[in-house]
This record gives C-alpha cells, sequence and structure tokens, in this order.
C-alpha cells in the first residue's frame, strides 16, 4: 500500500496556512459541515470564474470568504451585482454577517489546481490527454516554475482498461519541507467515465527570514 502524505498538509503550519481559520469551544463539527459545503457549493456556482481556493475566517459573529481566482470580474459583475447577489445569498442561510473579499491570481499557469481543472476540461472536450499534459507542462515552465508533474488516470482515450499516466519536467522535492510546492486535484466527466486529474508545481523554496538577536552589552565597573 503506498503511504502518500497530501503536499499542503504535509506542510502546515511550516510554509502553508490553514485554509479554514476559527476557534469555537461547542458547536464544532456544525461550523466544519458548514465550511465544506460552502467551499463546494461556491466552487460549483463559480467555475467559470476558475476558482483556485476558497478560505474561510470566523472573526466573532461574522463570516469573511476569501476567493482566489484568475478571473475576478465575473465574480464581481458590473458595478459589484453579482457578489452583492452571492453575499445576499450565504447571508441567507447563515446567521452571520458576510464579507468577501477576492484576490486575483496573477499567474494562473503556476497554480496547481488551476492547471488540473484546465487539462480536466480539455479532456471533456476530448482533447488527447498526451496533448493536453504537454501544454499544461510547457506552459507552466514558461512562466518560470522549477518542477511540475502532471498525473492523469482512468480510462484514457476510451480504452477498456483504466490505467495512470503521468509527466514530470524539472525538479519536484516533496520530501523537502521548505519546498514551496502546490497541489491541485480535479475531474473530467467524459462519456467513458471519470478521469481523475491530479497536479504538483514545484515554485522554488521558501526560507524565513530570522532576526539575528543582539548581543547584550553592558556597561559600567563589575
Amino acid at each position: 500500500m503506498g503511504q502518500k502524505v497530501h503536499p499542503y498538509g504535509f506542510r502546515l503550519g511550516i510554509n502553508k496556512p490553514w485554509k479554514s481559520r476559527w476557534f469555537v469551544e461547542r458547536g464544532y463539527d456544525k461550523l466544519l459541515v458548514e465550511d465544506v459545503k460552502l467551499k463546494a457549493e461556491l466552487r460549483e456556482k463559480l467555475k467559470a470564474a476558475g476558482v483556485s481556493s476558497v478560505e474561510v475566517e470566523r472573526p466573532g459573529n461574522k463570516l469573511r470568504l476569501i476567493i482566489r481566482t484568475a478571473r475576478p470580474g465575473i465574480i464581481i459583475g458590473r458595478k459589484g451585482a453579482e457578489i452583492d447577489k452571492l453575499k445576499a445569498d450565504i447571508q441567507k442561510r447563515t446567521s452571520r454577517e458576510v464579507f468577501i473579499d477576492i484576490l486575483e491570481v496573477n499567474k494562473p499557469e503556476l497554480d496547481a489546481q488551476l492547471v488540473a481543472e484546465n487539462i480536466a476540461l480539455q479532456l471533456e472536450k476530448r482533447v488527447s490527454f498526451r496533448r493536453a499534459m504537454r501544454k499544461s507542462v510547457d506552459s507552466a515552465l514558461r512562466f518560470g516554475c522549477k518542477g511540475i508533474k502532471v498525473r492523469v488516470s482512468g480510462r484514457l482515450n476510451g480504452n477498456e482498461i483504466a490505467r495512470s499516466e503521468w509527466y514530470l519536467q524539472g525538479r519536484l522535492p516533496l520530501h523537502t519541507l521548505r519546498a514551496d510546492i502546490d497541489y491541485g486535484f480535479a475531474e473530467a466527466h467524459t462519456t467513458y467515465g471519470i478521469i481523475g486529474v491530479k497536479t504538483w508545481v514545484y515554485r522554488g523554496d521558501i526560507y524565513e527570514q530570522k532576526k539575528r538577536r543582539e548581543p547584550v552589552t553592558t556597561t559600567g565597573a563589575f
């Protein structure tokens, strides 16, 4: 049995932050279920906007959603009409004051989730899986990533027997904690079944700038 650790969970608290940031003493399970449902619904509703991640914060009796997207204009809408509608819809279901922050993903080619979703979309349009993988890998390397791995699994090209194929370019140090590795997963719903797409993107190392402690100097006679 393979015993692989999720690249994001492995680095939590080291160089990756939690995607849900709140603390409660009672009713933790209800809030957790609310988080999971909210994230799944937002992903489905904003599929066209290229959502990379949805982060949740609950300061006091408020609910703050941080949506990272490649196309913020689709979520915001003309004069903020779409975002106001979305906020009102979420506010109806939760008894909290809702705030939504939209953050733009400047380089979607280096975001693992968006790369995986792009490949999945191409597979649904019957593009050859090898061509889709190669195209995504080449564009990621062109935008300056240090390494990328793409893996597709399922009935590739409609074959009877499901199999996995992967493509790796550059370095991918999964065991190095300081390595900034982004991971994404998407599913392509094709006529002959579901094809899973996994993507790992290595964007370089993160070094913490630790402040040097100044030596304590004392003056005067002992």
